[in-house]
């Protein structure tokens, strides 16, 4: 077919098919860089004078840009302005819908809103020792308190021993349609948001199991299971905080995670008293239920209780009845397949959100965790009943939780509540010199 006829097909396609047009071939896509095309899309999606009520013919739009610089632009230059025109309308958007924030957990108070707005997803790049890679979207997530749950299972996964390393990323629409409900055809944008390394599914990393699988947690907040009996993959799910998700999956690119901000450092006017009037607010949960949600304020803790390069900020002292607190349930982690489902006793997902003084988000973070009997005693007074403990580690800090198990009433008891912040976070966080 002659190319001007091509051309004046591809005069009435839209942005995203004229896109998917240029998929096709070479010819077609230097055919679909045309700068007419593109300036008059250009034109009818930001012109100046646009009208909610009345929008101009591409006629007259062609008209009013004749003005604008066409035939001296290199082919493509009009379809890269308009994308990245896109882009930047997202992002603004973005800005606007997470500017106001929730006074009690210091995060934005619509990011539900936005995850169902922008049309976000999630999914997984299996990618194999050969370079080859599979590409799932989610199955099936549940949004909590603080974090988002997302599940990934099926029938069609590779074989675990040719993989290398699995991709976690946030799919949004390439270009937002206010009016349309975003589907799965649709161009998307893919945002790097952790990369894992499929050899780390040892001893070392395995959490939890039951008759039928093996659960390894991966950094940060990544749960795989296998099954036990063919040592293949049952199901991905990872835990995802709400701080910075919106950003975290949308802002990134394929191959490059989005980055925060530079840090300006809170003045601390008074270093000398250490930490003071933090807020802690900490859920554990699995499936839609919750053991324990609990909110700690007025938390402090003075310069001296420095111990291996970690602040010891104490939320549930063990030698005070008073505090501790019950969990509510059977704690167990609730899985499932196409297939099979289950749960795996003693492990459960945990959310935890610390601000400082100021209100402000200091460290986040949604992992697995599991209950483990300690290895050593504690120094603190006995109980009747069997003793267990949780702990989490990152970059950032550590949490441990002691609990007892009391027979009588069924139930697991927090009589110790923990963090061990880390100095270099503190420092950066104010300027300070600890």
């Amino acid at each position: 077919m002659p190319s001007e006829i091509l051309l004046k097909i591809f005069s009435y396609l839209d942005a995203v098919s004229l896109l998917c047009a240029g998929c096709v071939s070479r010819r077609f896509y230097h055919l679909a860089n045309d700068n007419f095309i593109w300036i008059r899309i250009y034109s009818t999606a930001f012109s100046p004078t646009r009208s909610n009520w009345k929008v101009n013919s591409v006629e007259k739009i062609a008209v009013s840009v004749s003005s604008l610089s066409v035939q001296d632009k290199e082919a493509g230059y009009w379809k890269k302005e308009y994308i990245r025109k896109q882009i930047a309308s997202v992002k603004a958007a973005l800005a606007d819908i997470l500017k106001p924030v929730n006074p009690y957990t210091g995060l934005p108070v619509k990011t539900k809103e936005a995850l169902r707005m922008f049309g976000l997803g999630w999914a997984i790049i299996l990618k194999e020792k050969s370079g080859k890679e599979y590409i799932m979207e989610h199955v099936d997530l549940s949004v909590n308190d603080t974090s988002v749950t997302v599940i990934w299972y099926g029938k069609n996964w590779p074989c675990l021993a040719s993989l290398s390393t699995l991709d976690l990323c946030g799919v949004t629409p390439v270009f937002m349609d206010w009016y349309k409900t975003p589907t799965k055809h649709r161009l998307r944008w893919h945002s790097l948001i952790a990369k894992y390394n499929l050899s780390h599914l040892t001893i070392s990393t395995m959490i939890g199991c039951d008759r039928l699988i093996r659960i390894f947690c991966l950094h940060p907040g990544l749960l795989v299971g296998v099954w036990k009996k063919k040592e293949e993959l049952a199901f991905v799910m990872a835990n995802l905080h709400f701080h910075h998700l919106v950003e975290r999956s949308t802002l990134g690119s394929a191959t490059v995670p989005y980055e925060l901000p530079p840090h300006s450092p809170f003045l601390d006017d008074s270093p000398e008293y250490g930490l003071h009037g933090y807020q802690l607010h900490v859920d554990l949960h699995s499936g839609g239920v919750f053991y324990l949600c609990g909110t700690f304020r007025n938390l402090f803790t003075k310069k001296g209780n420095i111990e291996n390069g970690h602040v010891k900020l104490i939320v549930i002292h063990l030698k005070n009845n008073r505090e501790h607190l019950p969990l509510i349930g059977k704690v167990g982690l609730s899985w499932k397949t196409g297939i099979f489902d289950g749960c795996i006793k003693s492990c459960s997902m945990m959310d935890v959100t610390l601000l400082d003084e100021h209100g402000k988000p200091f460290w986040c973070f949604s992992s697995p965790v599991c209950m483990r009997s300690p290895a050593t005693p504690s120094d603190g007074p006995s109980f009747l009943g069997q003793r267990y403990s949780v702990d989490y580690v990152d970059a950032e800090g550590r949490v441990h939780v002691e609990l007892v198990w009391i027979r009588e009433t069924e139930e697991y008891l927090i009589v110790n509540l923990v963090l061990y912040l880390s100095i270099a976070k503190i420092n950066r966080w104010f300027g300070t010199e600890y």
